[in-house]
């Protein structure tokens, strides 16, 4: 990994970015493969790494309109939103 790269930046191509509340209300961003994510203090801060991790491809950024519980060891956890998804951008 090189110096100043975050350390979910992968060289995987075009990796979606799923953003949304958890159960307890705190925004979420989570890779969809579930690889890294994190919790953040606004959505405006969720957006701004999830546009970051993708190299500002708004179309790899999406909304989860339900629950998005943050489970980072790869399986799909349950409360995870299971309607369709939208776009951030």
């Amino acid at each position: 990994m090189k110096t100043g790269e975050p350390p979910c930046r992968s060289s995987r191509a075009s990796p979606l970015y799923l953003i949304g509340k958890n159960s307890r209300g705190q925004w979420v961003v989570r890779e969809q493969g579930g690889l890294c994510g994190g919790l953040f203090v606004s959505r405006a801060e969720a957006v701004k790494y999830a546009m970051y991790e993708t190299g500002r491809r708004p179309q790899a950024v999406i909304m989860v309109p339900g629950i998005l519980e943050l489970n980072l060891n790869g399986e799909r956890g349950t409360g995870e939103a299971e309607t369709p998804l939208q776009s951030a951008a």
